[in-house]
């Protein structure tokens, strides 16, 4: 009887020591799987970041977005962050450089949308057989010994700055973007000669007015 005892209470013993082992042995377990198992959550996170970014070029590289180099200022040559979307012209950089003058000599200081017409117009005689077949042979065209744009008149064309606005205006409208209604032509009657806004009066269709411009075609 008194070895059955000490037998039983020795069994009881293991048992309890066997326990005991057991959950240090979980403890520990749990306690080197943590580390393990954030590093698998960082991962796992770290490959949907790259699959996204991944996933993003793709998208970019098929609509063809890219960087644009530079729009001119001044004197200088200015770095403008542009993202280039698929444009339905096609300009020379020469051509854009003149784009760029022109609207920002014409439109200095006027909104985005005042920018964006003086370029429709522009391109718009791009697109007409009434007037010559590039940028720049639109912006400098003469009649007559009259140059059609002011400011390559009186020499501001030269010496503008262009803004970053400015540079935004033209890639709406090199994009397609065409809120002038056809528009030709266009003066700022407060501050043209009243014989040419009699022509323009005379001679020409009115569309609206933005800004400090009339439009007409």
């Amino acid at each position: 009887m008194y070895k059955k005892a000490v037998t039983s209470l020795l069994l009881l013993g293991f048992a309890l020591m066997a326990c005991v082992l057991c959950v240090r042995e979980l403890d520990g377990l749990k306690l080197y799987q943590q580390p393990v198992q954030d590093l698998r959550l960082g991962l796992e996170e770290l490959e949907e970041e790259w699959a996204g970014k991944a996933e993003a070029e793709k998208e970019a590289g098929e609509k063809g977005l890219g960087i644009a180099d530079v729009a001119v200022s001044g004197q200088r040559t200015v770095a403008f962050l542009v993202v280039e979307q698929q444009y339905m012209y096609d300009l020379t950089d020469t051509d854009l450089e003149v784009l760029l003058r022109i609207v920002e000599a014409e439109a200095g200081s006027e909104d985005e949308d005042g920018k964006l017409l003086v370029a429709n117009v522009v391109l718009n005689r791009l697109n007409s057989e009434a007037f010559p077949d590039t940028v720049s042979e639109v912006v400098f065209q003469r009649e007559k010994g009259v140059s059609q744009f002011s400011p390559v008149a009186n020499g501001s064309y030269y010496k503008v700055r262009v803004s970053e606005e400015t540079v935004s205006a033209v890639e709406r409208a090199l994009m397609g973007e065409d809120i002038s209604q056809g528009a030709l032509y266009f003066v700022a009657r407060k501050y043209a000669d009243s014989s040419k806004v009699e022509w323009f009066d005379r001679n020409l269709t009115y569309l609206f007015v933005h800004g400090g411009h009339e439009f007409f075609k």
